[in-house]
C-alpha cells in the first residue's frame, strides 16, 4: 500500500485530501442531522447527507484500489467543489473566499483530468 501511494500522481492526492475534507465536515456537521432525527424520521438534508456519505466513502474506496470506474465517480464528486464558488462568494467571505474556492476547483478537477492521472486507473 505505502508504495502504491508514493507513485501515486499528484492529481489523485489532491482528490484524497478533497474526499476526505468532505468526510471531515460531513462527520462535523451530523449532530443537526440527528436533531432533525429526533423530529421526523426522514428529512430532506437526512437524505443529502447519507447519499454523499455513501457516494463519497464508495469512490474513496474505488480510487485506493485503481478501479477504472473510479475515475468518472472521482470526477463526478469533484465537480461538487463547483457551486462552493458562488455559495462562497454571498458568504461573508466575499470574493476572496471565492477566488480560493474557484482555485481549489480549478487544480482539483484539473489535477485529475491530466493523462498520467487518468492513466493511473488501471484495474478492472
Amino acid at each position: 500500500m505505502l508504495q502504491q501511494l508514493r507513485v501515486m500522481p499528484n492529481g489523485v492526492r489532491f482528490f484524497l485530501l478533497y474526499a476526505g475534507l468532505i468526510l471531515a465536515l460531513l462527520g462535523l456537521t451530523m449532530p443537526l442531522v440527528i436533531d432533525q432525527a429526533i423530529e421526523a424520521p426522514v428529512s430532506p438534508i437526512g437524505i443529502v447527507y447519507m447519499l454523499l456519505l455513501a457516494y463519497s466513502i464508495f469512490t474513496i474506496t474505488l480510487v485506493l484500489q485503481r478501479k477504472q470506474a473510479a475515475y468518472p465517480l472521482a470526477l463526478a464528486l469533484a465537480t461538487l467543489s463547483l457551486p462552493l464558488v458562488p455559495i462562497v462568494f454571498l458568504s461573508p467571505a466575499g470574493a476572496p473566499g471565492a477566488i480560493i474556492a474557484l482555485v481549489l476547483a480549478v487544480v482539483l478537477i484539473g489535477g485529475l483530468r491530466r493523462r498520467s492521472t487518468k492513466s493511473w486507473f488501471v484495474e478492472l
